[in-house]
């Protein structure tokens, strides 16, 4: 509790900089837009071009009352199809089965890396080029081509997430897997511990510090897949498919709001994960 307590301390000094940070970054940013509007005629209900940084209709930073008034517009009522919290639990649930595909793609190829040298060297290059193709340009094109096998809905991005997310599980856990020293893995073979029992006694505990940190990293990179694949494609639901409607709108206070309901949403998946940890590594506490 304490080592909770004192983690806290940092975090709340961010927090508490960022707050400080906000109104001045508000002031640099809305001030020009509302002097050249003031300049050009317009009629705004303000005195001044530093009053009227705070109630720009489109501000490139949105004013405290105007985010308070978009979370509120975007949060209620909780049950709408058209807020926040639906769109968020679809987002999530896709980004946690991408996770969970991405865990069993990424334990297959880690384990491959470790016990056969040739497979490293035929397969590893092609992992890498893989992270290499713009998920933009590849969303649309899987969401088609696994359209034509029945597969629709809230799985194809899914896949998605799981395609960008495979790679920090994939090099995390092979790391993690070779991790343990020569003099360990000697000893067992004194024992004479088969391949199988020296992997399931040595290699993956030694391995999970490694695989629960790639998990933190994929977990993002999944949620950011998640929601590529909702701007990418056709979808009726999702924090992506209301970022695209929000962006075709110029809704700009809308977009800040859904893109700090995506930042906590990220925030609360890696809790999790670090949760998890908790429970299968207690020997770390």
């Amino acid at each position: 509790m304490r080592a909770r307590l004192g983690n806290l301390g940092p975090m709340a000094a961010v927090a508490a900089m960022a707050v400080l940070l906000y109104l001045p970054l508000v002031v640099i940013a809305n001030y020009p837009l509302a002097q050249r509007a003031l300049e050009r005629g317009a009629v705004m209900d303000c005195d001044g071009p530093l009053a009227c940084a705070f109630s720009l209709r489109n501000p490139v930073v949105p004013a405290p009352g105007q985010l308070l008034a978009g979370i509120y517009n975007l949060l209620l009522p909780l049950d709408s199809p058209s807020a926040i919290p639906i769109n968020a639990f679809w987002t999530g649930a896709e980004t946690l089965v991408g996770l969970a595909l991405a865990a069993l793609v990424g334990f297959l190829f880690a384990v491959g890396l470790v016990l056969s040298r040739a497979f490293e060297l035929s397969v590893l290059p092609w992992i890498v080029a893989s992270q290499t193709v713009p998920i933009i340009a590849l969303a649309p094109m899987l969401v088609v081509l696994l359209g034509q096998y029945g597969v629709q809905g809230w799985l194809p991005k899914a896949i998605i997430a799981a395609y960008i997310a495979f790679f920090p599980v994939t090099i995390g856990l092979a790391k993690g897997l070779r991790s343990p020293d020569s003099l360990t893995l000697d000893l067992m073979k004194t024992y004479r511990a088969t391949t199988l029992q020296t992997f399931l006694k040595v290699r993956l505990p030694a391995s999970l510090p490694y695989l629960f940190t790639a998990f933190r990293i994929s977990t993002a990179a999944a949620l950011i897949g998640a929601i590529i694949a909702e701007m990418s494609t056709i979808s009726f639901y999702g924090l992506g498919k209301m970022l695209s409607e929000n962006a075709r709108a110029s809704d700009v206070v809308g977009t800040w709001v859904l893109m700090i309901a995506s930042a906590a949403l990220g925030i609360l998946l890696v809790a999790c994960v670090g949760w998890v940890e908790r429970l299968v590594t207690p020997w770390r506490r």
